[in-house]
C-alpha cells in the first residue's frame, strides 16, 4: 500500500471556492487511491495582531483550528505580514506555498504518494521535483487553478466534482456536476464524466448532453464553437440526469456551474 502525505494550502483552497472543505473527506479521497495517510499537513495563516485585538475573531479561529486537528491534520501556521502598496492600501501576506514546498520535499523521503491542495502555479517546480524522485503527485483544487499545474500532476481532483469534499447546502442537491470529455462540435453534442465516488474508477462517462439542453446566462443555447470550448476549458457543468426509454442517460437543464461567493 502506498504511504501518502497530504499538504493543503488551506488559505488558497478556501479563497478559490473551497469554503467549508471537509478535511475528513480529503483523507478518504487519498485512501480511495489505495494509500494509507501517514502525514497530513494543513497550512494556515495566523493574524496574531487581529486575534489580540478581536476576541470574537480569536475564538472563531481557535475553534476552526481545533476542528482541523480533530480530523488528523497537523497545523502549520504562518503569521501574516502587513504591507502597503504604492497607493497606500494595506495588504496581508503569509507565503504558505513556500512552507508547503519545503515540507513536501523533505517529508517525501518517507512517502510514495503526495496530494497537494492548491491551485497556485508557483508549485509546478515542486511537482516536477517530487515526480523526478519517483513520487506520485496528485492535486486537489477548486476554482482559479493554474492550467500548467493541472497538467503537470499525475491526477487532478476538482473539489467541486468529488462527492463529500464540500458540504451540500443547496436545495437542489439532486443536481449533478460533471465535465465534458468528448464533443462533436458540428453536431452539437457531447458526453459528460460524472464522479460517483472518491475512487479513480468510481465515475460514469456515458451521460449524453445536447447543445439544446444547455443554457447560458442569457437564457440562450451556446453556439457550436462555444459548446465545444467547454471541453477545452474543463468547464464544470451542472445538470439534471434523466434516464431515457432505451436505458441511456441524458443531461437536461444544464448550465455552467458558478462557485458560490463566500
Amino acid at each position: 500500500m502506498l504511504r501518502a502525505g497530504i499538504f493543503l494550502d488551506v488559505e488558497n483552497l478556501v479563497r478559490c471556492g473551497g469554503w467549508g472543505i471537509r478535511f475528513r473527506a480529503v483523507r478518504q479521497l487519498v485512501e480511495a487511491q489505495g494509500a494509507i495517510v501517514v502525514r497530513a499537513n494543513a497550512y494556515m495563516a495566523a493574524d496574531r495582531r487581529r486575534e489580540l485585538e478581536d476576541p470574537e475573531y480569536r475564538i472563531k479561529k481557535a475553534e476552526y483550528r481545533d476542528a482541523v486537528r480533530r480530523e488528523g491534520f497537523h497545523l502549520c501556521l504562518r503569521e501574516v505580514r502587513r504591507y502597503e502598496d504604492e497607493e497606500g492600501h494595506s495588504h496581508t501576506r503569509a507565503d504558505l506555498d513556500l512552507d508547503l514546498a519545503v515540507d513536501a520535499m523533505l517529508q517525501a523521503e518517507n512517502l510514495d504518494y503526495l496530494l497537494i491542495g492548491s491551485g497556485d502555479g508557483n508549485l509546478v517546480r515542486l511537482v516536477q521535483g517530487l515526480q523526478s524522485r519517483g513520487r506520485r503527485v496528485d492535486l486537489l483544487s477548486f476554482a482559479n487553478t493554474s492550467a500548467r499545474l493541472r497538467c503537470e500532476v499525475d491526477n487532478h481532483f476538482s473539489g467541486f466534482l468529488y462527492p463529500g469534499i464540500l458540504p451540500e447546502e443547496r436545495d437542489d442537491v439532486e443536481r449533478l456536476r460533471g465535465v465534458m470529455h468528448h464533443v462533436i462540435e458540428d453536431k452539437g453534442f457531447g458526453f459528460l464524466t460524472v464522479q460517483t465516488g472518491l475512487g479513480a474508477s468510481e465515475c460514469r462517462d456515458d451521460v449524453f448532453l445536447h447543445i439544446n439542453d444547455f443554457e447560458k446566462d442569457d437564457g440562450l443555447p451556446p453556439s457550436n464553437e462555444e459548446f465545444a470550448a467547454m471541453k477545452r476549458r474543463h468547464t464544470i457543468i451542472e445538470f439534471d440526469l434523466v434516464k431515457q426509454e432505451h436505458g441511456k442517460f441524458k443531461a437536461v437543464e444544464a448550465c455552467e456551474f458558478v462557485p458560490p461567493a463566500w
